[in-house]
């Protein structure tokens, strides 16, 4: 189904880092947006997992997220290779997937998923570089592969899909 539906959904943060965030251009936004999509998949109970790329080195996901649950330490690239993150993405569900960066952790991570045929929806808005180039260069390549690509927006308004939801209210309110 084209449309994301919010009780077939898992959200993917992606080494959202103390010491990585810095160098990461538009990381303002950038971290904004994945606060509003961790907000709101809290409010429609939507499950949430939280990758750290050598946190002893990049330090532990930033405080500006609030409590992200259970982080899952990793080392290589492509959290597909930390079997604790492919049993915290079992099942067929859709991936709805934000982090850094884009043309590295996010993009190997993706592209394995993308090769398990998992669907994937890429937040481009939520997703960050260091450099816009390799940012937009990556966003190309996971669509190229199969990867949906939309904004914090079109996920929060696609999981609530009416303005009748009980949480249309407090959700609509993350993006203003």
């Amino acid at each position: 189904m084209p449309l994301m539906d919010v009780r077939d959904t898992q959200l993917v943060l992606i080494d959202f880092q103390a010491r990585l965030m810095p160098a990461i251009d538009r990381a303002e936004a950038v971290l904004a947006n994945a606060g509003r999509l961790l907000q709101a998949a809290r409010l429609l109970g939507v499950r949430a997992v939280t990758t750290e790329q050598s946190p002893a080195k990049l330090g532990r996901t930033v405080p500006e997220l609030g409590d992200v649950g259970a982080v899952l330490a990793k080392t290589s690239f492509d959290a597909c290779a930390e079997p604790a993150f492919l049993d915290a993405v079992a099942g067929d569900h859709e991936l709805v997937v934000a982090g850094c960066e884009a043309h590295v952790c996010v993009l190997q991570t993706v592209l394995t998923l993308l090769a398990h045929r998992r669907r994937v929806v890429i937040v481009r808005d939520a997703v960050g570089s260091r450099r816009p180039e390799s940012h937009e260069a990556a966003l190309a390549r996971m669509a190229a592969h199969g990867a949906d690509i939309v904004t914090t927006e079109m996920v929060l308004f696609e999981w609530l899909r009416t303005a009748d939801h009980p949480q249309f209210r407090a959700v609509s309110t993350l993006i203003r």
